[in-house]
């Protein structure tokens, strides 16, 4: 028996995974252990369900504990001997590090915990749980100490971190990598002894020979102690009001009560499948966690957060009469049995949108309301990737930066040279076991739980702010804790923030988020937008991918956006899927069906696998498994289901099936082809509708009220472009752009009529105090009335004022900005003094300047070296004697043709051919900066890549993909920007 195992969740450290420590048990024969990571329990439910399934044949013991250390160095090892001693151990971990404090040398626990010290840290009176762990190497000195320790106290300890030599190198290079430190130059106390792998019984009696009772006594502690893990059964909160009665009876009434706030007359199709879900939720006592949805919800509505439902949760119509989700299933007839059906385990999954400006305070409402004790944030774990593993295990071999960078970019390179082939060994073998490299945060998964948090899990407090838990989602729903996705967009805020806009600046009160969406997708204004892919700045729709899909389609409909908002997901995309969906949706009905039942399942999307219930249709429908099946068979896609023999037993029961019912062989492998390629990566349905409701709330605003949006869209410093590029289509919706101005702008952006005044956050080198207290200062003291003034009342570093004076933050003084740098360098000058007396009591203020005009190309010059970008079109700054052929306008007249553009860089994306060779898509402005895109294929990135932002000069030929032209790349060259200093 080993009392201290190590898996890789002691992070930079361990290297077994949970898996392979229980294979190196099987190896060794060994039948008890106690699990014992580093300041974690992430791996216990993943050992546990291992046990359970495919390893159940096998009696294994397990004890979950975890291992204290301080300063790298271990100073006592806890050991459950039950629940209440794990929940402890949990407990007492979580203080420290909610609370930032060192541990204890000597904790007090109960006796529900087995607290093992080493020989040379060990008090001296050991109380009833408190033991001494003795390595094979320690055994004589306890020869000469015996008289010291109890016999009864002592234990055997034989560490388990690795498996083999190699396990011991790549756990050196973990340490190295931790401590940043050469590998040469690691210190052997903050590493593991190179002996410390799983040992057979009859090697563990070798080395105890003469004190085979501690063996003994370690195998009696583990065999006294007990520790059960329940799997599938919910230990969510069971409760919102106290009691399931309760609880009933307030759902029942607050669900009628929207349905018929949402449908008024009831129909026996809406009622059918009101009671329909009523009761399932009913049966599978689902009650708290729609509630504890719903209360949610009503806190964010009293404080005015808009949220959005979205998930599979959209399907459901008791969420849309709640008022959790906004999208109607009926309307969209969304699949019910993607959200709930008879045969689900878990809980319906509701992600709920907030702004980002109010996640936190939603999420704290919740640690408030169900107690912090009962609550945390979900854990997730970040893998050690290839490139970035390249780079740390080259640093700690002692590489010199330029070896390493050309190891990273062709690992080729390394191939010629023993020492670079070990760099190359190592990573390949690390990123191939997905070591995890740190606990991180779940992108808005939330726990609730009825017992205390911690009798599943130790919890962690990073900067954010709120406990997180050691295991993840996966681990999670294994046990039965089921998430709540509370999540932040920036969407959100763009349509608050923009409706705020439009009634201070125009004194209208305007809503979108009222006006039906079935109302929207019929004005004219939108569908030109949507059509022509001129959606920059609106949520979910702005992307050049995006914009792209939406002109093939030539999309004018709710429908289309909500199918689009789906296809344009990696899975649907790649597998050629959204290819089909294209020239399907322009066939008017003539393509080559897969088979009928594909189609009939499918009518809205052409018989086209777009959404993920979908995969339940199908798999149902089609290939006959139950809808439990299906289920599996959707979430096997994804994660680490797709390993689990549950996944394999289900997808061998869909190729029998299919078989059994007589498809064609091509049929059923394509259909199984269209499943497997894209479930994990696409939307359900609801999802998509619900993202689409959305995108309709912010064409609206751009549609109407252009200006204020792409202010509303700057302040929320969270679309898919550069703000250069939100100022750009500001102006060219009409907006006169006008530097930040210590008498007009704020520390955000903001807005007069027309006039944009930027907000002081965007100069790059400006103190972030002196930005916010400048608009402070002047709504105390009123306007500035000088440069002088300004200096009084805001004391201000000399390089300060010179940015303020640059980029034109005084020009409401009407001086020249070079007059204005001449008197700031007076301001600073020392004063000479004799005796203590001034030699003048002040500066002579009759004084002239020489004329110094400043130009428009100067200010843009300024404005690209203090905010990043010019406010102006970007063209009066190249330098280029070259004259383009062509313009984007122009495009779709010259198909097939080649032509000559000058570009100017928004954006790029890099993907893979399906032979993994790199290549891109760019966007680019004209110098009337309207959009063009491109396409670079592989032999073409690799003769012409791209050289960072500015203009390039671009030859290809015009190809039209369904409506939307897209020049091919032949050549690409980087133009220059002009030099000021000729100026």
């Amino acid at each position: 028996m080993h009392i201290n195992c190590h898996t890789h969740f002691s992070f930079k450290y361990g290297t077994l995974s949970p898996e392979e420590l229980i294979l190196e048990c099987i190896e060794y024969g060994i039948h008890e252990i106690a699990l014992t990571d580093i300041h974690s329990t992430a791996a216990y439910i993943e050992v546990f369900r291992y046990l359970k399934n495919e390893y159940a044949h096998y009696p294994l013991k397990v004890i979950p504990g975890i291992e204290f250390r301080k300063q790298e160095q271990l100073i006592y090892i806890g050991i459950a001997r039950n629940n209440q001693g794990f929940e402890e151990l949990n407990a007492f971990l979580s203080y420290y590090n909610r609370n930032d404090l060192p541990l204890q040398s000597r904790p007090r626990f109960t006796d529900n915990v087995a607290v093992i010290y080493l020989m040379q840290t060990a008090p001296e009176n050991l109380r009833t749980n408190e033991f001494i762990g003795v390595k094979p190497e320690e055994l004589n000195r306890l020869k000469y100490q015996h008289h010291r320790f109890l016999k009864e106290k002592l234990l055997a300890l034989t560490p388990v971190t690795f498996k083999n030599k190699t396990g011991f190198n790549m756990h050196r290079l973990l340490r190295a990598i931790q401590q940043n430190q050469l590998l040469s130059r690691l210190d052997k106390k903050i590493q593991a002894q190179p002996n410390e792998f799983m040992k057979p019984k009859a090697i563990l009696l070798q080395n105890y020979q003469g004190f085979e009772f501690m063996l003994e006594q370690s195998r009696k502690l583990i065999d006294e102690s007990h520790f059960e893990i329940q799997f599938g059964q919910s230990k969510n909160k069971r409760s919102l009001l106290g009691s399931a009665i309760e609880d009933w009876q307030y759902f029942e009434t607050e669900a009628r009560k929207g349905f018929k706030n949402r449908y008024g007359k009831q129909n026996a199709v809406l009622t059918e499948r009101f009671e329909r879900e009523m009761e399932i939720i009913r049966q599978k006592d689902f009650t708290a966690y729609y509630l504890i949805t719903y209360d949610m919800i009503q806190f964010a509505q009293s404080k005015d957060f808009p949220h959005v439902g979205r998930g599979s949760g959209a399907n459901s119509m008791i969420a849309y009469c709640l008022g959790i989700t906004n999208v109607d299933p009926i309307d969209l007839d969304l699949y019910f049995e993607r959200f709930l059906n008879p045969s689900r385990t878990s809980p319906p999954d509701f992600d709920i949108d907030f702004s980002w400006q109010h996640r936190d305070e939603v999420i704290q409402y919740m640690f408030d309301k169900h107690n912090a004790h009962h609550t945390c944030l979900l854990g997730t774990h970040t893998t050690m990737k290839s490139r970035m593993m390249l780079r740390e295990i080259a640093k700690v071999f002692g590489l010199p930066k330029t070896e390493i960078d050309k190891l990273a970019e062709n690992p080729n390179y390394g191939k010629k040279d023993n020492y670079l082939q070990k760099v190359l060994h190592y990573t390949q073998h690390m990123v191939a076991k997905e070591f995890p490299a740190n606990i991180s945060i779940h992108a808005g998964g939330l726990l609730i739980t009825e017992q205390p948090i911690y009798a599943f899990t130790a919890t962690e407090m990073p900067p954010k702010g709120f406990p997180v838990s050691h295991f993840d989602m996966y681990s999670a729903e294994d046990i039965g804790i089921y998430k709540y996705d509370i999540l932040s967009q920036r969407g959100l805020g763009h349509i608050q923030d923009t409706i705020k806009i439009v009634e201070e600046n125009q004194g209208k009160k305007i809503d979108p988020r009222k006006i039906h969406t079935k109302v929207l997708e019929k004005d004219p204004v939108i569908k030109n937008l949507i059509k022509n892919g001129n959606t920059m700045g609106c949520f979910y729709v702005e992307s050049p991918a995006m914009r792209m899909l939406l002109a093939k389609l030539q999309c004018e409909d709710y429908i289309t956006l909500v199918a689009a908002s789906s296809i344009i997901r990696p899975g649907v995309s790649q597998s050629g899927m959204m290819r089909t969906y294209i020239e399907r949706h322009h066939s008017n009905g003539n393509y080559e069906s897969i088979h009928p039942i594909m189609d009939e399942l499918m009518k809205e999307t052409y018989g086209v696998m777009v959404y993920q219930e979908d995969v339940i249709r199908v798999a149902h429908h089609f290939g006959g498994l139950t809808l439990s099946e299906a289920d599996i068979l959707r979430r096997g896609m994804s994660g680490k289901y797709r390993s689990r023999k549950e996944f394999e037993k289900v997808e061998n029961q869909y190729f029998k099936n299919c078989r059994e019912k007589g498809y064609d062989e091509k049929v059923i492998q394509r259909v199984w082809f269209e499943i497997s390629s894209f479930s994990g990566f696409s939307f359900a349905k609801g999802h998509s509708a619900s993202f689409a409701v959305e995108s309709y709330e912010s064409l609206f605003l751009k549609a109407h009220y252009p200006i204020e949006f792409m202010v509303g869209v700057i302040n929320n410093f969270g679309g898919f472009y550069k703000t250069e590029f939100y100022i750009h289509e500001a102006r060219k919706a009409g907006a006169e752009i006008i530097n930040p101005c210590v008498n007009k702008s704020n520390y955000l952006t903001r807005i007069e009529g027309k006039k944009i005044y930027l907000g002081f956050i965007h100069i790059k080198d400006l103190e972030k105090k002196l930005a916010e207290n400048i608009q402070i200062e002047r709504e105390n003291n009123g306007f500035f009335k000088s440069i002088e003034d300004f200096k009084i009342r805001l004391p201000i570093k000399k390089d300060q004022l010179f940015i303020l004076i640059r980029i034109g933050a005084f020009n409401s003084f009407n001086k020249p900005y070079k007059h204005l740098l001449w008197k700031a360098y007076s301001l600073y000058l020392k004063k000479k003094e004799t005796n203590n007396v001034n030699l003048f009591e002040e500066e002579p203020i009759n004084y002239s300047l020489p004329e110094m005009k400043t130009t428009a190309l100067e200010n843009s010059f300024n404005e690209l070296m203090i905010l990043g970008y010019p406010t102006c079109n970007p063209y009066i700054l190249i330098n280029s004697q070259i004259t383009p052929n062509a313009y984007a306008v122009e495009l779709k007249n010259k198909i097939n043709e080649k032509v000559h553009l000058i570009g100017y860089m928004i954006t790029i994306k890099r993907t893979s051919t399906k032979n993994g060779e790199p290549m891109y898509f760019g966007t680019f402005h004209d110098c009337y900066e309207n959009t063009f895109d491109t396409v670079h294929f592989p032999k073409i990135t690799a003769k012409y890549p791209f050289r960072g932002k500015g203009f390039y000069s671009i030859i290809g030929k015009v190809v039209l993909d369904y409506s939307y032209p897209l020049l091919e790349v032949e050549f690409m060259e980087k133009q220059g920007w002009l030099n000021p200093d000729y100026l």
